[in-house]
C-alpha cells in the first residue's frame, strides 16, 4: 500500500495520451476486436471508443485490493535503503537493537503514519526520553553494582587545566552518588587529573584513583615509537602513505596491486592508529613492492619526482621492512591489551594484570628470551606500568578472577598478589568486622572447597562475577568485595563537542548523551550473562606470525629472485642489522635526510579518482574492514 508516493515511483500521465486505437465491438456478444492504428469508420453495428485512463489509487483501496505481502515487504525495504543512502549513514545501523523495533512500530500503526517533525524529535520526545531513562535506572541507584551507569557529561573546557576545579568537579559527584558507593575514580594522566586524583584518594579513605589503562598503554606506544630507529620507521611510513594518499591516480594504481586494501587502518587511539597503520603496511609489503617495480610505475610521471624517487626506495629497503617488523614485534601484544581494556562490553578489571604479564612474554618469546634485545622495551613498559598503572586493584582483580587465579598454583604464595588483594580488603571494606569476615573466607576460595568446588567446571565459562553471584553464596562477604572489584572498568572516556561541528546547546548535548549510553549500558547488563568471558589467547598469540627475521623474500614463489636482491639491484642500500639494545653503532649511507625528510607538498594532483583518506574521510576506511579495531 503506497500512499506517499516516492518520485522515483510517479507515472507519467502523458503515457496516457488519447490513441487512435478503435475497439470493435459486436451485437452479437462477442470478444472485442482492437485495431490498431485504424483510420476507417465503423458500420452501425460498431462503436468507437477511447481506452480510459487508469484510475489512481487512493488510501482506501489498499483495505479491499490488498498487495502480495512479498510485493509490500520489498518495497518497505526499498524505502528503508533508499533513506539510508540517500543521508550517508553506515549500513551497520541495521544491526542496531533498537531499528527492528522501530520498524515494528511503524507496520502496527499501519497506513497513514505521518513522519515526526524535526521539533518533535529534537525537544518534546528527547524530554520523555530522559524521563524514561531516568526511571530506568532509579532501581540502579538503589543498588550501585548492578553494573555501569551514565550520570552526567560536563563542559569541561574552561577547567581542563585547573586541578582545583576538577577537585570540586570530583568531590561533588562523589557527594552525589555517595562515598559508600564510590570504589574508583578513573582519569587520564593529564597533570590536572592526576592532581584531582590523588587529592581526592587522600582526602576519601575508601575509594581509589587509578589513571585510565587505555591512556597509558597508548603512552607506552608514544615512547617505542621515540626510540630512534622506530621513530625514523614512523615519520618514513607517513611519508609514504602521504605521498601515495595525496594523488588519487597513484592511489588508484595502489589499490589495484593490494586488491583494494587501504594502508590506512584508523583506531580509538593516535599509537595504536600508527601500529595498526604499520601492520597494515607490512602485510602489503610484497604488492607493494611490485607496485614501485612495476611497469605502470616506471613510465608514471611520479617515477622523475624526487620524492617519488624517496619513496620507491623506501619501499625497496630491506632495512625499513626489518624495522616495521621489529616495531611490530614489540608493539602488537600491547595493542591486543589496549583493544581488551578498551572495551565497552566486558569489565577488565579481573584480567588487566594477567594480560600485562602475558603480553611482555609474547614479546620476549618473539626473540626466544634474548633480553639483550627487549631489555629497552621492558624499561619503557615497566616505568608506564609500575609508576602509573599497576595499582593493588588490579592484582586483587587478578587473585579474585577463578578463571586465571586456579590455574597458577603458585598465584596465593605471590607476594605482589597478596598485597595489593590486603590492601584491597582494608582500603574499600570500612569496617574491620566485615573485613576479618573477608580475610576468613579466602581461604575456602583457594582451597575450593564447598560450593567453590561444584563450581571449578564453570571457572573458565562464566563471566567472573556472574561466577561469584552463582557460586559465592556461602561467603557472603567475600562475594559482594569480588563482585565489586571484578565490575569495575579501566579505562575513561570522554566526549568531545565542538562548536564548528554541532551547534547542540549544552543541555540537549548532555540530554543526548545521558539517553545514549545509559541505553547501552542497559543492554549490556540485560545480556550479561550471554558474554563469554575474556580471552587472552590472543595475546599468547599476537606474535606468532612475526616470529623470527625477515629472510630475503621471494618475488614469484616459483622463481629464486629475493627482494634483496632487487634492492641490491636498485642500489638501494642496506643498514647493518642490529637489535634495539645493541650499543655498538654502525654506518650506512643514507637515502633520504634526517630531518626534513618530507616536505609539504601543497601540490596535489587535480584529476578525477580517488579522494585522500589523510584528513576527515580516513575512518570512512574503517567501514571498509571486515578487521575492524
Amino acid at each position: 500500500m503506497n500512499l506517499m508516493p516516492d518520485f522515483d515511483e510517479m507515472v507519467n500521465e502523458e503515457d496516457f495520451e488519447d490513441e487512435d486505437d478503435v475497439v470493435e465491438i459486436s451485437l452479437h456478444g462477442k470478444q472485442p476486436i482492437p485495431i490498431h492504428g485504424s483510420t476507417r469508420k465503423t458500420t452501425s453495428a460498431s462503436i468507437q471508443l477511447k481506452p480510459k485512463k487508469p484510475r489512481k489509487i487512493g488510501p482506501v483501496d489498499c483495505f479491499f485490493t490488498p498487495e502480495p505481502e512479498k510485493e509490500l515487504t520489498e518495497r518497505a525495504y526499498v524505502r528503508i535503503a533508499r533513506w539510508i543512502y540517500d543521508i550517508g549513514i553506515p549500513f551497520n545501523l541495521v544491526n542496531n537493537e533498537s531499528f527492528a523495533p522501530m520498524i515494528e512500530a511503524i507496520g502496527q500503526f499501519g497506513p497513514s503514519l505521518k513522519p515526526p517533525s524535526y521539533h518533535m524529535i529534537r525537544i518534546p520526545y528527547l524530554k520523555k526520553d530522559v524521563n524514561h531513562v531516568h526511571k530506568l535506572m532509579k532501581k540502579h541507584k538503589e543498588d550501585w553494582a548492578k553494573g555501569t551507569m551514565f550520570l552526567e557529561s560536563i563542559d569541561a573546557s574552561s577547567y581542563s587545566k585547573d586541578a582545583n576545579k576538577k577537585i570540586n568537579l570530583l568531590d561533588k559527584f562523589v557527594d552525589k552518588i555517595g562515598e559508600d558507593n564510590v570504589v574508583q575514580i578513573v582519569t587520564d594522566s593529564a597533570e590536572a587529573n592526576v592532581l584531582a586524583g590523588k587529592f581526592s584518594e587522600a582526602k576519601r579513605p575508601h575509594l581509589y584513583w587509578t589513571p585510565c589503562a587505555t591512556h597509558c598503554l597508548d603512552l607506552m606506544l608514544e615512547d617505542i615509537f621515540k626510540l630512534p630507529n622506530f621513530k625514523k620507521t614512523f615519520e618514513r611510513e607517513i611519508g609514504v602513505h602521504g605521498y601515495i594518499y595525496n594523488r588519487p591516480s597513484l592511489l588508484n594504481m595502489m589499490r589495484s596491486f593490494t586488491q583494494l586494501r587501504e594502508l590506512v587502518k584508523p583506531a580509538k587511539t593516535r599509537f595504536a592508529t600508527a601500529f595498526l597503520t604499520l601492520q597494515r603496511l607490512y602485510q602489503q609489503r610484497n604488492n607493494l613492492r611490485k607496485m614501485f617495480t612495476s611497469e605502470e610505475w616506471t613510465k608514471s610521471k611520479w617515477v622523475k619526482e624526487p620524492q617519488g624517487k624517496k619513496t620507491a626506495q623506501i619501499m625497496l629497503m630491506p632495512s625499513f621492512w626489518n624495522h616495521v617488523h621489529l616495531a611490530l614485534q614489540f608493539s602488537c601484544p600491547l595493542v591486543h591489551v589496549l583493544r581488551m581494556v578498551d572495551g565497552e562490553e566486558k569489565p577488565p578489571m579481573g584480567y588487566i594484570y594477567e594480560a600485562m604479564d602475558r603480553a611482555k612474554e609474547a614479546i620476549a618469546n618473539a626473540f626466544d628470551g634474548k633480553e639483550e634485545k627487549y631489555k629497552e622495551i621492558f624499561e619503557i613498559i615497566d616505568q608506564r606500568w609500575d609508576i602509573q598503572l599497576h595499582l593493588p586493584l588490579h592484582a586483587a582483580g587478578f587473585y579474585l578472577n577463578p578463571s586465571l587465579f586456579n590455574k597458577d598454583p603458585n598465584a596465593a604464595k605471590d607476594k605482589e598478589v597478596m598485597i595489593g588483594l590486603y590492601q584491597c580488603i582494608s582500603r574499600l571494606i570500612p569496617t574491620l568486622e566485615v573485613q576479618d569476615k573477608v580475610c576468613a573466607k579466602l581461604a575456602k576460595y583457594e582451597k575450593a572447597e564447598g560450593l567453590f568446588q561444584m563450581a571449578i567446571r564453570q571457572r573458565s565459562t562464566r563471566v567472573p562475577t556472574d561466577w561469584w553471584s552463582s557460586f559465592g553464596h556461602e561467603t557472603p562477604y567475600l562475594q559482594k568485595f569480588a563482585i565489586k572489584v571484578l565490575s569495575l572498568t579501566c579505562s575513561s572516556s570522554g566526549c568531545l563537542h565542538s562548536k564548528k561541528r554541532n551547534r547542540l546547546a549544552q543541555k540537549r548535548l548532555n540530554d543526548l548523551v545521558f539517553v545514549k549510553y545509559n541505553r547501552a549500558l542497559k543492554r549490556r547488563y540485560m545480556k550479561r550473562s550471554n558474554i563469554d568471558p575474556i580471552s587472552l589467547k590472543d595475546i599468547d598469540e599476537s606474535n606468532e606470525w612475526l616470529i623470527g627475521r625477515i629472510e630475503n623474500e621471494l618475488v614469484f614463489d616459483d622463481d629464486s629472485l629475493g627482494w634483496d636482491d632487487v634492492a641490491v639491484a636498485a642500489e638501494v642500500e642496506e643498514s647493518n642489522q642490529r637489535t634495539r639494545s645493541s650499543t655498538t653503532k654502525t654506518t650506512h649511507q643514507q637515502l633520504v635526510d634526517e630531518e626534513d625528510e618530507w616536505e609539504n607538498e601543497d601540490e596535489e594532483e587535480d584529476a578525477d579518482g580517488y579522494k585522500s583518506n589523510d584528513d576527515d574521510g580516513g575512518d570512512e576506511v574503517l567501514h571498509a574492514d571486515d578487521d575492524v579495531y
